[in-house]
């Protein structure tokens, strides 16, 4: 073990948790930090007996996020929000938090800052999610200069929150609606974010650098519900809805404690969501990018109709 510390903050969420699985592998300590920790002990498996520890941390408590921090050689902030829901808002996450995550880092004398954004984040954006994640990665600059920002495009893998969510909208409403099905994304495998974390990590190179993440191919909204349909093998049509109409919707199904879709989001997806040209990416990382195709049907497998299982 090469006994560096890193303090994952998010550790025990989705990309989280992968993450955690390649640090340990690599032979890092790790502390993880969340604001419930009884519902994250699943990750101290994920390593050698004391490798993992789990501590509590709130975005908007200093004190705790100093504490996370106390001894760390390396810092990963990794979380974030799809939608506001009460206190949990776009500029307390995305923005304050990452600002005092950045700050407590620099007095606590950490080497090395990773902060993940998205691709898209952008200040004059319509979209307030893709407005705070740039506003937040300023203000990790701001507080932290050296810092090393990635943004990747939707990240898939198991228990990801897009092909799960429309697979499971296509099995339950028998049909997959489709908005802004021309816009253009890059879907890249959760287990290539955690090595490209892994890879800046190891080289002084990425530090102040802000990466670009997708995976290898290229694909519409529309071919990537075609994409869920042929997968889970659900014979469903696919409803080209119009703007106005998926605005309407959006409106009042954002007022749902867990809305499948809200006006922000559409904001959102009528914008590219995919990797610039010339800018820092996966292969300045070393990294091969996983297609889509050679993981999705491994953990989709479930919608299908007979589940596993194929019909005679």
């Amino acid at each position: 073990m090469n006994g560096q510390l890193v303090t994952v903050f998010g550790g025990s969420g989705f990309i989280g948790r992968i993450l955690v699985q390649h640090l340990a592998h690599a032979g890092y300590r790790i502390r993880v930090a969340t604001r419930r920790p009884n519902n994250a002990l699943y990750v101290k498996p994920l390593g050698d007996l004391g490798q993992i520890q789990i501590v509590q941390a709130n975005l908007k408590n200093e004190a705790s996020i100093k504490a996370a921090i106390y001894g760390a050689d390396i810092v990963i902030n990794l979380v974030g929000i799809l939608y506001e829901s009460g206190t949990q808002t776009f500029d307390k996450i995305h923005v304050q938090g990452a600002a005092l995550i950045a700050k407590a880092a620099t007095k606590a004398g950490v080497t090395k800052l990773i902060h993940l954004s998205a691709l898209g984040a952008d200040e004059q954006s319509a979209s307030n999610y893709a407005k705070s994640k740039a506003q937040g990665e300023a203000a990790v600059i701001e507080n932290f200069a050296k810092a090393t920002i990635i943004r990747p495009s939707v990240v898939f893998g198991p228990d990801d929150k897009f092909f799960n969510k429309f697979a499971a909208i296509a099995k339950m409403f028998r049909m997959l609606s489709v908005i802004c099905g021309d816009s253009k994304f890059q879907p890249i495998y959760v287990g290539d974010v955690a090595k490209a974390i892994e890879s800046i990590l190891t080289t002084d190179d990425a530090v102040g650098k802000i990466y670009q993440l997708g995976g290898p191919t290229v694909y519409s909204f529309r071919e990537l519900m075609q994409m869920v349909k042929d997968v889970t093998q659900q014979n469903v049509p696919l409803i080209n809805v119009p703007l106005p109409i998926a605005n309407f919707k959006a409106f009042f199904l954002g007022m749902l404690p867990n809305p499948m879709v809200t006006l922000d989001q559409i904001r959102l997806m009528q914008n590219d969501n995919v990797v610039a040209d010339g800018e820092n990416s996966l292969k300045d990382l070393g990294v091969k990018p996983t297609p889509v195709e050679a993981v999705l049907a491994n953990y989709l497998v479930h919608y299908r109709p007979s589940g596993q299982f194929k019909v005679a």
